[in-house]
């Protein structure tokens, strides 16, 4: 949780969030702004907005898993040349199914360096309507636009832009990845791999090379690689999973636990759920079903001092977050979980925003 930067001093600002937890999963524009609430102290979600329109330090594209997440903009380059061809082979088949043949998919590479230069901003519809309109047959219906944009990510030509109408409600845009963030040194994939593995141990650490795997979806190969370069720069640690890795300077000073319980709201599909092999790091194993049910889907989680103690949702209306335990909240609990709430509310500009507490037992 240190390491996550869950625990402990906040990060330095949104980017500086990002950063501690290497990537943020971001196909949820509620959850990537939620885990930088916890990672950080005083922001606002307008300073996250600003980080990934204005300032452009933070960088949308498809990443970890071949699926969209938050990462530096000075990491944006590298990350997506290692990354991008793994997925690009592993979706093939699924690309195909769709109606995408390869000489299709070349074909609108260039295409879409044409429809979005000079700084354009399209939505996907807009994105596969101009394609169209200048003869690249791309299918309309169907997923075969969301793995079209997919591809061109991962090829590293377009990542997402400014959302339409500038607010949380708008529409996600595509722009060209070279105008928003800027040109990168491409990397050798030695050095890739070993800044990949780094990246992760100091957000993640300790951990195994499972976990890595797990996280980056590398094959077992590269993945060894990476992890076999780093382990210059790390030391064995005893876990209660087995031995893992830590950055050195950190397995020599492990932090010792908090004077008083450090409750944090993590919002759906958050880094410190997503970041190993299994959730037992965060999630008691018989509660495990109550934060990720089945069907991809990961909840926001309550953790107290770094294990989750229950997941929370939106009451109706949005002028409540319900708070469901998995067992009955010790009354030393309840004011730090209201202050928690409290910091989301000031954090959105709903400072009316409660806590209803729903406690296992029916108790309120």
């Amino acid at each position: 949780m240190h390491a996550q930067l869950l625990m402990g001093p906040p990060a330095a600002g949104a980017a500086g969030a990002v950063r501690a937890a290497a990537a943020l999963q971001a196909q949820d524009a509620y959850a990537v702004r939620a885990a930088i609430r916890a990672r950080t102290a005083g922001l606002e979600a307008a300073d996250v907005r600003s980080a990934m329109v204005q300032e452009r330090s933070i960088v949308r594209t498809w990443a970890m898993r071949g699926t969209l997440h938050a990462v530096p903009a000075s990491d944006a380059g590298w990350i997506v040349d290692l990354l991008g061809p793994v997925f690009v082979r592993r979706f093939r088949t699924r690309r195909l199914a769709l109606g995408l043949d390869d000489a299709l998919c070349e074909r609108s590479e260039a295409a879409i360096g044409e429809v979005l230069s000079g700084g354009a901003a399209r939505t996907r519809e807009e994105l596969i309507e101009d394609l169209n309109g200048i003869g690249v047959p791309v299918p309309e219906g169907g997923q075969a636009p969301a793995h079209l944009v997919a591809y061109a990510a991962l090829r590293g030509i377009v990542c997402r832009g400014p959302d339409t109408a500038g607010g949380d409600s708008g529409e996600p845009t595509y722009v060209l990845m070279r105008d928003w963030v800027g040109p990168w040194e491409p990397r050798d994939t030695g050095s890739a791999l070993l800044k990949l593995a780094r990246r992760y141990l100091w957000a993640h650490g300790p951990a195994a090379l499972e976990d890595f795997a797990a996280w980056s979806g590398l094959p077992a190969r590269p993945a060894r690689r990476g992890w076999d370069l780093v382990a210059s720069e790390a030391a064995e640690v005893s876990t209660s999973r087995g031995p893992a890795l830590a950055p050195r300077e950190v397995a020599e000073a492990l932090p010792s636990a908090a004077p008083a319980p450090a409750v944090r709201l993590v919002g759906a599909f958050d880094a410190c759920l997503l970041g190993y092999k299994g959730r037992d790091v965060v999630v008691p194993p018989q509660y495990a079903r109550r934060i990720a049910p089945g069907g991809g889907i990961v909840h926001p989680a309550v953790l107290v001092d770094g294990r989750a103690v229950a997941r929370w949702r939106w009451g109706r209306g949005g002028a409540a977050v319900v708070v469901e335990p998995f067992e009955p909240v010790p009354d030393r609990l309840r004011e730090r979980l209201e202050d928690e709430v409290a910091d989301i509310g000031r954090f959105l500009g709903a400072h009316s925003l409660r806590l209803d507490l729903h406690e296992p037992n029916g108790r309120d």
